[in-house]
């Protein structure tokens, strides 16, 4: 399985999240740190992710010559505009039309309220998230070891 994990500014939040998947999966899982700027990339990395990519355009790039597992980020990813001017409309608009499951945090900020998500912390975040991932992870291994019968 393969996670993207796309932040921007210091990568405060990807950071913290690849920590935690780190710890939860060790090497069951490829991370792919997605870096608006160098800094955010770079700071991902050290947090444990296997390859990173930085800029809109190998962002843009690796969305569009490979669709991972899953996308996680805060909820700018999203908008154009979002993470303090970070997300140009290109990345957002390829993000958004991905065939994939998209993990998006919610931040209630920028007027951006999102009902039920407001009492919960990043960490009980952050454990939804991953959670979610193990049933995925689960039902892909059940796919796997399933094998049809002949005549069906």
């Amino acid at each position: 399985m393969v996670i993207a994990v796309l932040d921007g500014q210091g990568a405060g939040i990807g950071r913290e999240f690849i920590k935690r998947l780190k710890k939860e999966f060790e090497d069951k899982i490829k991370i792919v740190a997605l870096g608006t700027n160098k800094v955010a990339m770079q700071n991902m990395l050290k947090s444990g992710a296997d390859v990173g990519y930085c800029g809109e355009d190998e962002i843009v790039y690796f969305f569009t010559n490979f669709v991972p597992d899953a996308i996680v980020g805060p909820i700018g990813i999203l908008t154009c505009g979002g993470i303090n001017g970070e997300i140009s409309a290109k990345i957002a608009q390829t993000i958004f039309s991905l065939y994939c499951k998209k993990y998006i945090i919610p931040l209630n900020l920028h007027g951006i309220f999102i009902p039920g998500t407001v009492n919960l912390s990043m960490k009980e975040i952050f454990s939804l998230i991953i959670d979610d991932i193990k049933e995925s992870l689960i039902k892909e291994n059940e796919k796997k070891l399933y094998l049809p019968h002949p005549l069906e």
